[in-house]
């Protein structure tokens, strides 16, 4: 017994040794690539030395001779901190993830090429203005610059992430920028989406009820559209859920609920406590470890600018410089159509036009991917857009027999100088400068919302397509692409494009809610982001005669859901204080104590109380049992819950009512009863899933923000390290939005939220406040990986200065550049 003892302590010794070697090694070699902040580095194409003062939080502040050394800078920044992610999302809009990832990815590829943005960002290089040309070649010699050093000075592959996929890293060029400004309009992009679920919907139910469960914003009402069946005649209607097609944590093709959202408002002079400029500003897309957002600081010639970036784009898009700020909502600008192209029947590669059948315009295209054979297909045009097979957005299900499906949008531009009018935003000097700069925006389009010393101003930006008046679904719903009505007759000129200038109450401001109420064509768009935090918003704006920063914060973390005030009286009106005296423990008694809470509850979705989960779980079920008898599988659909149907529902706006009776059932159910079921179903799933009593519950641990590493997020041990969980406040619907997963097992996890919040004062600029919602590094054995989180998760910002002895005075390190002597 002793000697096997031996033998066993033996070889435990020497798998604890081993363990600990290989643990070692791995550390070893992932840590190679932890960037030195306080180095010097000689680099080629710089024509004077650059220096990078990285501050306490690690944002840089750059420093260099002329503007394109500074541009150099940034692109060095941005490669030493985030090249794995730079590279992910140039092999995605590439279509060339599945070199690295295999099979998984191929959907995303296949998907990516169809669309050809590659393509079009390389045909749009030449459309750039040259100081624009010249900012996005020095930033690409910056990157490759930083490439070179991770090569020559055995720094670890430039992330951990390349030792366990291929290490070959291509270099920067400028179509890569340019791509990435076209794959963030991708992530933005609904109207498509929309389209397909409209139409499928308009099959199965009569004009009255599409209009309920698909309502319009606030506002005048449309003229009745064309039945679908007739737009596209021999189409069978189905109740299948969606086809998904390209999805996973990699895929920008995210739906209609996850395209984009933001918040922006200001205030001129004469509304704030200090007499100067107030503007705020927290653009909404989906988390990420690292976050898609970085913060940085350049010294242009133009003057000091600092904000948020994105790895990959030389440009800032949300920030201020010493006189002008800036800031960035979606405008749900409706850029796309679906047009349905009919093929010769006696020659299918040729498609209907208004002037005969027409060849389509075709290209192959190789995918090459990892562990498999390369797959090859045919890419195909018309006058119309790129046409999409029916496994794609599900349009199999909207196109008739003998068509195919085409899309038209605005981002599909090969002469696209979007990037040319961001850079001139950047150096603007006056609202004014800012508003006419954005005339050169093309997609995605946003609202702008600027402010200088004295005046604000909100201004739409980006391509408004020329719809004729004679539109047959004014581009609700896909549409013969082979009549001459349907087709887009070009974009209208910019002075179309909404745009408000210091209104007299000097406030103004933008929750991605309905900007103006104007006739098709120039409507903008039919379907909006938000009819909700507009309400929540208005009431802050409204309470305070002045307002200050502290106040402007205060409205960016507002968690008060109006939806929730609004909703809860309506729909428990005959619930409230009813019922009969039950036992402890009994569904009656738990349904009159979830009331009893809900009762004395302002709407706070704070993280800390179990009000907002008790209420958004029964706002789900209500919604799925209003909808499931009469949409089937469809309704899956439907993952967040629309208030203005609820509302619709329980007021019995135009007969909406019907929709609480089941339509499988004898008896005829109420609204009252079906709001009775959908709470005890509701409070039944919450027991299952959380245990304990209602007081128990807490919303922050159902409504954790999950900001995953979109490749190895889900790897077994390694999701520990990489993966950022918190529990947050805030829903759906609030100032502070965190938008839920809405699908099981985890519907309230928070997936969309405002990854980059800040608040720019102009009666002293550098108090001015910014946060992003990870770090700045994104390398996971970084302290600057996560270290920004908390902060953000707390409604804490760090100061957002343009002073460089404040930036020095803290910094965790200095980087110089200097120039290769030739």
């Amino acid at each position: 017994m002793p000697h096997l003892f031996r033998w066993l302590l033996r070889i435990f010794t020497a798998v604890v040794i081993l363990a600990a070697l290989g643990i070692g090694g791995v550390y070893y070699l992932a840590s190679r690539s932890l960037t030195d902040y306080s180095a010097t580095h000689v680099v080629d194409g710089l024509s004077a030395p650059v220096e990078i003062v990285r501050d306490h939080s690690s944002v840089p502040h750059i420093f260099g001779k002329t503007d394109e050394d500074v541009f150099f800078g940034l692109g060095y920044a941005h490669a030493q901190d985030r090249l794995w992610q730079m590279t992910v999302l140039r092999r995605t809009v590439q279509g060339r993830l599945s070199e690295l990832f295999g099979a998984r990815t191929m959907k995303i590829d296949e998907l990516m090429r169809r669309l050809d943005l590659y393509r079009l960002a390389q045909d749009s290089v030449d459309a750039q203005d040259p100081q624009t040309l010249a900012a996005l070649e020095a930033y690409s010699r910056g990157v490759n610059a930083w490439i070179e050093t991770v090569n020559t000075e055995a720094r670890g592959r430039g992330a951990p992430e390349f030792f366990l996929f291929r290490p070959e890293i291509a270099y920067w060029q400028p179509a890569d920028s340019i791509a990435l400004v076209k794959l963030m309009g991708v992530r933005l992009s609904s109207h498509l989406d929309a389209e397909v679920l409209r139409a499928r919907v308009s099959l199965l139910m009569e004009p009255e009820r599409v209009k309920d469960i698909l309502p319009d914003a606030p506002g005048p009402g449309l003229a009745a559209l064309p039945d679908y069946a007739d737009l596209a005649p021999g189409v069978i209607p189905s109740s299948a859920p969606l086809a998904r097609y390209a999805e996973g944590p990699l895929s920008p093709f995210l739906g209609p609920d996850f395209a984009g959202a933001s918040n922006a408002w200001a205030a001129a002079p004469k509304r704030s406590a200090a007499g100067g400029t107030l503007l705020a500003n927290d653009p909404h897309l989906g988390f990420s470890a690292p976050s898609i957002w970085y913060l940085a600081r350049l010294e242009l010639s133009t003057g000091g600018v600092i904000g948020g970036t994105i790895p990959g784009i030389p440009t800032i898009l949300s920030g201020r410089s010493a006189k002008l700020g800036w800031g960035l909502t979606t405008s749900y600008l409706d850029d796309q159509d679906v047009f349905l192209e009919q093929l010769n029947p006696d020659n299918p590669q040729e498609y209907r036009t208004p002037d005969g059948f027409r060849p389509f315009e075709t290209r192959r295209s190789i995918i090459k991917v990892a562990d498999a054979e390369p797959v090859t297909i045919t890419l195909r045009w018309t006058e119309n857009g790129p046409v999409l097979p029916g496994t794609h957005y599900d349009l199999a299900s909207i196109t008739p027999p003998g068509h195919v499906a085409a899309l038209g949008w605005t981002l599909l531009s090969g002469a696209d100088t979007s990037i040319s009018a961001a850079m001139q935003v950047m150096r603007s000097q006056s609202v004014d400068e800012a508003i006419e700069a954005g005339r050169f925006f093309v997609a995605p389009s946003l609202n702008l919302t600027l402010v200088d010393a004295a005046n604000i101003a909100l201004q739409m930006i980006g391509a408004m397509p020329r719809r004729m008046a004679g539109n047959q679904s004014k581009g609700r719903l896909p549409q013969p692409g082979w009549k001459e009505e349907n087709r887009w007759q070009g974009w209208l000129n910019y002075a179309a494009n909404p745009s408000f200038r210091d209104p007299a109450g000097g406030i103004l401001g933008n929750t991605n809610n309905k900007l103006v109420d104007r006739p098709f064509p120039l409507h903008v768009s039919f379907d909006w982001g938000d009819s909700q935090r507009i309400q929540r918003w208005k009431r802050l704006m409204e309470t305070r005669k002045v307002h200050t920063r502290e106040s402007f914060i205060e409205a960016q973390l507002d968690t008060v859901s109006f939806t929730a005030r609004s909703l809860l009286p309506l729909v428990g009106k005959d619930l409230w204080f009813t019922g009969e005296a039950a036992p402890a423990g009994s569904p009656e008694r738990r349904r009159q104590r979830a009331l009893e809470l809900l009762a004395g509850w302002n709407g706070e979705m704070n993280e800390h109380l179990p009000e907002p989960l008790i209420y958004a779980a029964w706002m789900r079920f209500l919604q799925r049992d209003l909808i499931e008898d009469d949409l089937g599988p469809l309704a899956r659909e439907f993952t967040h819950v629309e208030p203005l149907f609820i509302e619709r529902v329980f007021r019995d706006i135009d007969g909406a009512s019907v929709w609480c009776d089941i339509r499988q059932s004898a008896a005829i159910e109420t609204c009252t009863e079906i709001a009775r079921k959908s709470l005890d179903e509701a409070l039944l799933y919450l027991s299952e899933t959380y245990g304990g009593s209602l007081e128990s519950l807490r919303w922050g641990q159902a409504h954790q923000a999950w900001h995953d590493h979109p490749v190895l997020g889900e790897t077994p041990l390694l999701k520990w390290i990489v993966n950022i969980r918190q529990p947050t406040s805030g829903g759906d619907n609030t100032l502070n939005r965190g938008l839920t997963k809405g699908t099981d097992p985890f519907p309230f996890a928070n997936l969309h939220g405002a990854g980059y919040r800040a608040v720019y004062d102009f009666a002293d600029p550098d108090s001015s406040v910014f946060i992003i919602s990870t770090g700045q590094s994104g390398h996971p054995l970084s302290r600057h990986y996560d270290d920004l989180g908390e902060l953000w998760r707390r409604g804490e910002y760090i100061p957002m200065t343009l002073d460089p002895a404040l930036a020095r005075a803290a910094a965790v390190g200095i980087t110089n550049l200097i120039p290769k002597s030739r």
